[in-house]
């Protein structure tokens, strides 16, 4: 049976929904924005008790095909004062799906502020129970306690102390298959939401989970081996993805102009090559040991485009993972060109529970209106120690990069909705600066990432129609759990959905799922509408508009009417 578990955090009451039919499809962020949609008061407060957490898997979540178990967490955002929906890799999706769950709701909040709980979910029930000896903990204390608790085999979904400060910087991180808590839903202040429900850690416990038959276990079985050919004969999935990961994309970035340097300034780095994907692959490979250039953070994955970077005997791992985006905002833009020094923040802000795109961004801003240094390391890990302690200033960058700016007066504030931008200068990639500006996710790469488009990204023709296409691209992947990695292996969705009907013996068209991601996106942006983002917040910056990037003499010249025919 697959259902949705809800969890009214005043009550402590549950309830199991079984879903049926053409419902057994439905998964990710399709799901946690219809919730969120339908239930949740678009004008009500993000912390308050009307807001919903949903955590939600695709159809095929539980299964050991490779890449499909990804995680869609939604709310309401305390950040954007939106629809949020934030993906990320790790075991809970997988475990989620073992336990028969598709869905999971946090509802309400607890009538006593101060009093934490896990949520420990086993096979046979789900248990609230008392956690206020966690309280304050790192995420990495947490889940070593949580561990020792319920075993190594048990999946953790937890945040950290800037979330239980209720911070809108605060995501919500995932164990992986080595137990280590750092695949982050990291975006919209979704960490600030569990903890206003008063939840420190959901505990997977799926030992008792028994094995589930399948509709055609024989054509699943083929099917499923045909995605790992697809994966092991591509190039990109196979060799790039690989070796490589998302650090891949630093190349790209700094050779366009559109890798953000000092507070996005400028748009590529003087010490690229310090920090870019064969530096990572490098040391990592040098150094050995615990170091792994090729880490699955899924049951399954075979792409494995995730890694363990090691310090510099080999001896501990420093970070794992080591992602693009991260390199590019607590790298380039904070003026930063040590991979050593990038991967002691990184994990400083794991164990903090913090969004590094949303954090790197505050701390550019902090870096170019004089308050720290750029490229100042040790006043970087100072900053964050701030946050640690929830000092004035520590909460100020923990709220966020818009929050930053104006408290210290900047004019270069790279944020939409309230949102960071991710490592990509929209005036050298113009498409992304579409989405950017459309998204129902404030500024947010994974809802519609333009940047390996065949056309001149820093041209005007073709980035409306092309942002478009990935918006509605994206939302199907996310709301079968795909890992959008996954796309450049298998260009033919028809053989995920084979693979969906050989676990239910439910049918459903491309047709059928494309509609529907369209669909999720017009009920997303119908709920903004009414939480009072209008066309007014589908914009960039004015410094985008008006500054030329000096590496290339790009502006960002799509104008806002433009930009509307995404919607339409």
């Amino acid at each position: 049976m697959v259902a949705i578990l809800r969890v009214n955090m005043r009550t402590g009451a549950m309830q199991r929904k079984p879903l049926q039919g053409k419902a057994l499809i439905m998964g990710g962020r399709r799901l946690t924005s219809e919730i969120v949609a339908q239930e949740v008061p678009p004008l009500c407060h993000p912390l308050g008790k009307h807001n919903k957490l949903v955590l939600a898997c695709g159809p095929l979540g539980g299964t050991l095909v490779s890449s499909v178990n990804r995680l869609s967490i939604g709310a309401k955002s305390p950040l954007t004062g939106g629809i949020k929906e934030s993906n990320a890799g790790g075991v809970t999706a997988y475990l989620m799906g073992r336990l028969g769950l598709r869905a999971i709701v946090l509802e309400d909040k607890p009538q006593t502020s101060g009093q934490w709980r896990i949520l420990h979910i086993t096979a046979a029930c789900a248990n609230l129970i008392p956690a206020n000896d966690l309280a304050g903990l790192g995420v990495f204390k947490k889940a070593e306690i949580l561990h020792e608790r319920y075993g190594k085999d048990c999946g953790l979904t937890l945040i950290g102390p800037v979330a239980e400060r209720l911070l809108p910087s605060a995501g919500i991180t995932n164990t992986d298959p080595d137990a280590m808590p750092s695949r982050y839903n990291g975006r919209g202040g979704l960490g600030a939401v569990m903890a206003s429900k008063g939840i420190l850690a959901i505990v997977f416990d799926a030992k008792e989970a028994t094995k589930e038959v399948l509709h055609d276990a024989k054509v699943f079985s083929a099917l499923s081996r045909q995605v790992a050919e697809l994966i092991n004969t591509t190039p990109q999935t196979a060799e790039i993805f690989r070796k490589y990961g998302t650090s891949a994309m630093m190349a790209t970035t700094n050779a366009i102009g559109a890798l953000p340097t000092r507070n996005f300034s400028l748009g590529s780095f003087n010490g690229f090559e310090k920090i870019n994907a064969d530096a990572l692959y490098n040391n990592i490979v040098q150094r050995g040991g615990v170091g792994s250039p090729s880490h699955a953070c899924m049951k399954g994955c075979l792409i494995k485009c995730s890694n363990v970077y090691p310090s510099a005997d080999g001896k501990q791992v420093l970070c794992s993972p080591m992602e693009y985006e991260t390199m590019g905002l607590m790298g380039s833009n904070l003026d930063i060109d040590d991979l050593d020094a990038i991967a002691r923040l990184n994990n400083v802000c794991n164990d903090l529970g913090i969004d590094t795109i949303e954090l790197g961004a505050a701390l550019g801003i902090a870096m170019e209106t004089g308050v720290l240094p750029f490229g100042d390391v040790q006043a970087t890990e100072n900053a964050l120690e701030e946050i640690r302690q929830g000092t004035v200033f520590g909460r100020v960058l923990a709220a966020g990069a818009a929050v930053t700016g104006i408290v210290l007066g900047s004019l270069r504030v790279p944020v939409v909705k309230n949102q960071a931008l991710p490592a990509y200068d929209p005036r050298s990639i113009k498409g992304l600066g579409v989405t950017y500006a459309t998204s129902t996710q404030g500024a947010d790469h994974t809802a519609g990432n333009t940047a390996r488009a065949p056309i001149p990204q820093h041209l005007k023709d073709h980035q409306v129609e092309t942002s478009k296409n990935a918006q509605r691209g994206f939302t199907l992947m996310d709301s079968l759990g795909f890992c959008l990695m996954l796309g450049g292996a298998v260009k033919d969705l028809n053989l995920m959905l084979d693979l969906v009907h050989a676990r239910y013996g439910v049918r459903v068209s491309l047709e059928e799922v494309q509609k529907a991601a369209a669909n999720t996106l017009q009920q997303e942006r119908e709920f903004n509408l009414k939480a009072g983002l209008s066309e007014a917040h589908d914009t960039l910056p004015e410094f985008f508009y008006e500054e030329v990037n000096p590496t290339n003499q790009a502006v960002f010249d799509i104008s806002q009417k433009e930009m509307q025919e995404v919607f339409k």
